[in-house]
């Protein structure tokens, strides 16, 4: 029996639906938005948004409000933390992930199980952001809770490792091998730490070894300079409250320090060699052409004279464009900084004999000599302008001035010129008892 129908609401119906068939619903999904449409609604969501605005997601905030209700219990807040951190995990977003435990830990749930786990999940996301020092503080204390939990275990191991803590990662290790003696992950683990653990011992005696050799190189290094009467430049140091002992001890090495600390430092730096010679790094300063030249290893022995030779042989330096700058032309000179003073350098002296002299301080580790062209009106000039400034004084084969006579001239503004081709034996002598001597006092 066919039912009957309401004839006036029938009518109502199809009139309801006639208003469509003329305009479209203007808010519909379209092909070119549906899935941005799709993305805001929270079932379809591919991604959770990472800064949650209630007015861009209502839809979003509202389910939010319902799972982190307050009116929860800590054990059903931190579990929901956990499973938030968990996803964030998968989606290998290691911070949001520790954020979420994070949260979790504050609740503090009475479940004991629940925070082993919070710790254990948020030490794998700090290890994998890097942080192996948070991890591993994390394992420490999922242990205090639960000792025997091999995921925390393993997590400390691998954090130890990273951490190049080859001993307290085999110690770890066999903690968890004790509990479960045929864990894979641990055996292979063990494997690992105990050939690294070799290694790092290995490592260590050969830096004892290399430290040790490296301080007796340094110790006759330092020896062999003093001998020579060479004062190398101290920077000043703070006051400390050390012994005498470990004061001589801390300023050797500062001394010893000065010396790897100038230029080409990490290459060329003073050394000895197996005669017993002192090698050094050696700046050659041209201030007209602001220009330097670097010897890696002058020989202590050897004279300026030989380098300029062959410095300035046939080939000059493209900046001399004068050509001026030829052996029989040119002066050398070495500052006193301290006191301000010029001394001009004999080029038939030796390397040795220069850095002897009671007024030369080695900086940085590397003897410099500034060069000149005689008689240029740039010479003129810088001299000049050191005259100006301080007390120019000419010292040839750096001869200690003893004599009286001598010593007299100086302080009367005069200098001195040592002749003769034995002048440079006269190092530390009294000049009247030196044959086949003679030097003539000029004015400056």
């Amino acid at each position: 029996m066919a039912s009957s129908t309401d004839p006036e609401e029938e009518d109502g119906m199809d009139e309801f639906l006639e208003k469509f068939k003329g305009k479209m619903y203007k808010d519909g999904f379209t092909e070119d938005n549906w899935e941005k449409e799709f993305d805001k609604i929270p079932m379809f969501m591919k991604k959770a948004p990472e800064d949650l605005d209630p007015m861009e997601h209502p839809e979003v905030a509202c389910i939010q409000s319902m799972l982190y209700d307050e009116d929860q219990s800590p054990e059903e807040l931190a579990k929901t933390y956990k499973n938030e951190g968990n996803e964030y995990f998968k989606e290998k977003n290691y911070k949001r992930a520790v954020v979420s435990y994070t949260e979790g830990l504050k609740r503090k749930c009475s479940d004991t199980e629940l925070t082993v786990i919070l710790y254990t999940n948020r030490a794998a996301a700090q290890f994998y952001l890097g942080n192996n020092r948070s991890a591993l503080n994390d394992v420490i204390a999922a242990r205090k809770l639960k000792p025997n939990h091999l995921k925390a275990i393993i997590r400390g191991v691998l954090c130890h490792i990273e951490l190049k803590d080859s001993s307290s990662a085999v110690s770890w290790c066999d903690e968890g091998l004790q509990i479960e003696p045929k864990e894979k992950q641990l055996l292979e683990l063990r494997a690992k730490t105990d050939k690294q653990k070799r290694v790092e011992e290995r490592n260590r005696r050969k830096a004892t070894l290399s430290d040790k050799k490296q301080r007796v190189q340094a110790e006759a290094l330092l020896k062999a300079i003093q001998e020579r009467k060479i004062k190398l430049f101290e920077p000043p140091e703070l006051p400390s409250q050390s012994s005498d002992d470990e004061n001589d001890g801390k300023k050797d090495n500062n001394i010893v320090r000065t010396l790897f600390n100038g230029v080409n430092a990490e290459s060329h730096v003073v050394h000895l060699d197996e005669n017993g010679s002192l090698h050094w790094p050696v700046l050659f300063l041209y201030p007209e052409h602001e220009q330097m030249d670097f010897i890696s290893a002058f020989h202590e022995d050897t004279q300026f004279i030989d380098h300029l030779s062959e410095m300035f042989g046939e080939q000059l330096p493209p900046w001399d464009t004068e050509k001026k700058y030829k052996p029989a032309n040119l002066e050398l000179y070495f500052e006193d900084e301290q006191m301000g003073d010029l001394f001009l350098v004999d080029p038939v002296c030796s390397l040795r004999q220069v850095l002897s002299h009671p007024r030369y301080v080695v900086k940085a580790g590397n003897p410099r000599i500034i060069i000149l062209v005689r008689g240029s009106s740039f010479c003129k000039e810088f001299l000049s302008g050191k005259k100006s400034s301080r007390k120019l004084k000419r010292l040839y084969s750096y001869l200690n001035p003893i004599n009286t006579r001598l010593l007299e001239a100086e302080q009367k503004g005069l200098f001195f010129v040592v002749v003769g081709k034995r002048a440079g034996e006269c190092w530390g002598k009294d000049l009247t008892a030196t044959p086949m001597l003679s030097f003539v006092i000029l004015k400056m």
